[in-house]
């Protein structure tokens, strides 16, 4: 694995916001429009604080989460929320949202709606991404119900997950689709993740689904 150890949490967030800042500047030299697809959680929001004023064309970047609460942007458990008070603000106010949720009784009723609006701008230039301590990564939870169907290598763009021990209903880019990104950044802080991620190298891609998007990404670590 290519994994960059930093002395902090603010000099990890510095650097990555320049070098996805460089890669988004990049992508857009060779194409209209570029798709950026970001996680929730508190881990990115110092990267988001960073990454926000560089000036670049932010008209012509698609920011997406990586995955979503099937809640409404509004409530505090959104991933929506907190890209937009971190990221979607100062220069970066400017590019456009393509959310996860829309108001309807479950996903699975507006996945098609959802996907059509990511589908035109496939594959995703930058990824960034997250890991939990159960080697979690977007929504793709060891023991979810409908993991195996996430992890397919024929999935759609967006799978529904319940999240186990919760019940929690979200919604989360396939394994594939993040996978295929061209360029992958992983974020990950404290020594439990750091074993984590280690343990996750030698375990099935079920146990630890994290394993699916490691190869070819750079993991970004901080204590």
């Amino acid at each position: 694995m290519n994994i960059i150890d930093y002395p902090d949490a603010d000099m990890m967030a510095i650097d990555v916001a320049a070098k996805i800042a460089g890669e988004l500047t990049e992508a857009l030299h060779l194409g209209e429009r570029v798709l950026f697809a970001v996680p929730g959680g508190t881990t990115p929001g110092p990267l988001f604080d960073d990454l926000c004023g560089v000036d670049l064309d932010w008209s012509r970047v698609d920011v997406v989460p990586t995955d979503e609460r099937w809640v409404p942007e509004d409530h505090p458990r959104s991933n929506a929320r907190l890209i937009k008070e971190r990221l979607l603000v100062n220069r970066a106010a400017k590019a456009r949202f393509l959310p996860l949720f829309t108001p309807a009784h479950a996903p699975t009723e507006v996945l098609p709606e959802l996907e059509s609006m990511i589908a035109p701008e496939l594959p995703i230039a930058v990824a960034l991404l997250g890991m939990g301590a159960d080697m979690h990564t977007a929504s793709l939870f060891p023991g979810a119900a409908e993991l195996e169907a996430a992890l397919d290598p024929h999935a759609p763009i967006l799978v529904p997950v319940t999240q186990p021990g919760t019940g929690e209903q979200r919604i989360s880019v396939s394994a594939r689709v993040l996978d295929e990104a061209l360029s992958k950044h992983i974020l990950i802080t404290g020594a439990a993740k750091r074993d984590a991620l280690r343990e996750a190298t030698n375990l099935p891609v079920a146990q630890a689904p994290v394993r699916a998007v490691l190869t070819g990404a750079t993991i970004h670590w901080a204590e």
